[in-house]
């Protein structure tokens, strides 16, 4: 069941790089014209819409990361949804990879956080009006805290994907193997399936837009 998650190799280039590399050719691109497509138009209206809710709360100078952060999310919703396709490579069910985007992430908004607001940050470890005693416990707390977020990203993002994928495997055999036997239960089976794959499409956007909405939040916490 594991095997779909493992990274494999063509011609001795590895898929990772191919699933990472080909969804960019799905993108439209905006042409000289004065009028633009549905696609287009429905493109931009999303991203549009995506970066007035995100960047919302945010101030005036968080908003340099609206583009940043809307490209990630359109680069893990394409990924999650076309792993979902048959016979396809999911790159984000990789911790490696994830991590790759989760890490660089959370350490900007950290170095950002330090530049711009070093008594800030640093105020951000220990509350308001703690005690003396509980000081030393409470820093330590924190600055554990401070250091699990880039891990929680990573994390939250494999092992919901990888749960998904796996579940739908395991269903899907259950119903290839129970058709001729029961094939009552196999069709049950089968509808449990179709309402799976739907719920999996819902979080695989989720997901991803979870990701940027945390990242986000990060960014304003310093």
């Amino acid at each position: 069941f594991f095997d779909q998650f493992s990274i494999t190799s063509f011609l001795g280039i590895p898929l990772i790089a191919l699933a990472l590399t080909l969804p960019w050719i799905l993108y439209p691109t905006p042409q000289n014209r004065c009028m633009n497509n549905r696609l287009l138009t429905l493109q931009s209206w999303f991203i549009r819409q995506f970066t007035h809710q995100l960047f919302l709360p945010i101030n005036q100078g968080g908003h340099k990361w609206a583009l940043l952060l809307a490209s990630v999310l359109i680069f893990l919703i394409t990924l999650n949804l076309l792993g979902i396709l048959p016979y396809t490579f999911t790159p984000t069910t990789q911790l490696s990879m994830n991590m790759g985007f989760a890490i660089p992430l959370w350490l900007a908004t950290i170095l950002i956080g330090a530049r711009y607001q070093p008594t800030h940050t640093l105020a951000h470890l220990l509350p308001v009006g703690t005690p003396a005693p509980l000081i030393p416990i409470l820093i330590m707390i924190e600055t554990i805290s401070l250091f699990i977020r880039p891990i929680a990203l990573g994390v939250r993002l494999t092992a919901n994907l990888t749960a998904g994928h796996l579940l739908i495997q395991l269903i899907s055999t259950a119903a290839f193997h129970m058709f001729f036997m029961m094939p009552t239960v196999a069709t049950l089976t089968m509808i449990l399936l179709l309402l799976l794959s739907v719920l999996e499409l819902a979080v695989a956007v989720i997901q991803a837009y979870v990701f940027v909405l945390l990242v986000s939040l990060y960014l304003q916490d310093p």
